[in-house]
């Protein structure tokens, strides 16, 4: 077995020495911190990840972690404090660690009321990227507890993440939507042939979020599901966050004057507050009171790069979408964000570059579905050549083709349903770009919807989509509403596999491709 890089370990400055002599292990367990939300790991890198959890109590947060599941050779990370700052939550970057190794590390925090008394340790695993051609898979959705379908004890709670964890991927992408803030939870909810639905419910569910702590309450709740809990502490996630996780169809503009639900009326100040939340319940690289950069690559070895794109922090106003001009009232990605993201494609040597994005490129998603008008998304609607926010990722694809960089396809969420679209120039309005891929999956527990129009501007094309039976909407989880993705790589031939799959994990269609 490959040993940790202790070299590599000590000029990071993250190993530490052994616990603090002065805790005792005959401390009662009813005393000991708690890690209700148990652990998860994050934003994977090339020798180690993030690795998160979150104390009952102010605590000094403790990380241990090797190569065997017996944890020979362990070594330990003395992590930062866990206050009400930050809602008591923490983490550590776990550095050095030899490629293609699996980590096993398990998460303490010592009580700083006493000083002596330590948590039980809660574990978890991630495995560091290969530098070889070995076999990768993943999977990817969107959407937790939306419209009011929250956990369901009498169906076992969420189930689809034990679902995703029986395949044992490397690696989740959370495609946004990790909670809904405006979607307060009742107790029951019926269905239309009279059944009925139940939730456990929170205070924090129970209303729309407007404070720090109700936006916090929001994510602790997803924790209350064991299926959830388990997944988390066996796969790696590489979250990002959409309008849901402040509320719907945010942009930084928007007022709230007319919504009598909110005595908030800034958007802005609630996205503040979103903001602040998901980035201390999410494994996420980097500080907490910085400017936050969620656009950056995850290298996967030779076969995979994945480029974690932002679509809500950078975005001009939600509006008509029809500009004829680049502007910054155009901007969805934003300039800096897509001159990154041409960069970062331009000088990727894996075979296959995936774009996790957090909403659909050709399907028209209205900023008022009521009055069908105004645009949340890219697609403006008028099937004609680029306009508005088309025109960034036009440009986009125009570099892509030019430079000819291969094997380039999309994933995504946001719309409630499973599809398949691809993207063909020669059905096209804007023919400059190369032939591509957008897989869409989820919700992973909300309503069911669509399927949206779309917008032939880049020529899409239904290869398959999972949509509610005619004339139904918002259809609940145990009616079929749920999905994920899973994408598996074949190390030796670089064959690439997307399948859609429903709550249980069963196929619902698979597309294979080959490295171009």
């Amino acid at each position: 077995m490959t040993k940790l890089n202790r070299r590599r370990l000590l000029a990071a400055g993250t190993v530490a020495a052994a616990l603090p002599t002065r805790i005792f292990a005959q401390t009662s367990e009813s005393a000991r911190p708690r890690l209700l939300q148990g652990v998860q790991s994050g934003d994977v890198m090339a020798d180690g990840a993030i690795v998160w959890s979150r104390a009952d109590r102010p605590a000094r947060m403790y990380v241990e972690y090797a190569t065997t599941e017996k944890f020979a050779d362990p070594r330990r990370i003395v992590g930062p404090l866990a206050l009400e700052a930050t809602d008591f939550t923490s983490r550590v970057q776990i550095r050095g660690v030899a490629p293609g190794q699996t980590v096993f590390y398990r998460v303490s925090y010592l009580d700083l009321g006493d000083y002596k008394t330590m948590s039980e340790p809660v574990s978890g695993q991630f495995r560091v990227p290969p530098l070889a051609n070995n076999d990768v898979s993943f999977v990817w959705s969107a959407d937790t507890v939306g419209q009011g379908w929250g956990i369901n004890p009498d169906l076992g709670g969420m189930t689809i993440y034990d679902a995703m964890r029986r395949l044992a991927p490397d690696f989740f992408i959370h495609s946004g939507d990790s909670i809904y803030a405006d979607n307060p939870l009742q107790a029951e909810k019926k269905l239309p042939d009279g059944r009925i639905w139940k939730n456990i419910v929170t205070e924090a569910k129970s209303r729309v979020a407007e404070t720090l702590d109700d936006f916090r309450g929001n994510h602790r709740y997803n924790f209350l599901d064991d299926n959830l809990r388990r997944f988390n502490a066996e796969v790696p996630i590489l979250a990002q966050w959409d309008d849901h996780d402040v509320i719907d169809n945010w942009y930084w503009e928007r007022r709230l004057d007319s919504d009598a639900r909110y005595r908030q009326k800034s958007t802005a100040v609630l996205a503040a507050y979103g903001e602040r939340a998901f980035r201390e319940y999410m494994p996420l690289s980097g500080d907490l009171d910085g400017p936050m950069r969620l656009y950056r690559k995850f290298s996967f070895g030779p076969r995979l790069d994945v480029f974690r794109v932002d679509m809500r922090s950078y975005r001009g106003p939600n509006g008509p979408n029809r500009q004829t001009a680049l502007a910054p009232d155009t901007a969805f990605l934003g300039n800096e964000q897509i001159e990154w993201l041409k960069g970062a494609l331009k000088e990727s040597k894996a075979t296959w570059k995936m774009i996790a994005a957090d909403m659909p490129i050709g399907v028209v998603v209205y900023d008022d579905w009521r009055s069908k008008s105004g645009s949340e998304a890219v697609a403006n609607g008028d099937d004609g050549p680029p306009l508005g926010r088309e025109l960034e990722i036009a440009d986009l694809l125009a570099f892509v083709k030019r430079e000819d960089i291969r094997n380039v396809h999309w994933l995504t969420g946001d719309v409630h349903y499973a599809a398949t679209h691809r993207y063909d120039p020669n059905r096209a309005s804007f023919t400059d770009f190369t032939p591509f891929y957008e897989f869409v999956s989820g919700p992973l527990c909300a309503g069911g919807f669509g399927p949206n129009i779309l917008d032939r501007t880049f020529g899409p094309e239904v290869i398959f989509q999972k949509v509610p039976p005619p004339g139904r909407f918002d259809l609940a989880p145990s009616e079929g509403s749920c999905h994920f993705g899973h994408v598996k790589i074949d190390g030796a031939t670089g064959g690439l596999t997307v399948s859609h799959r429903d709550t249980a994990g069963g196929v619902l269609h698979a597309l294979s491709l080959a490295p171009g």
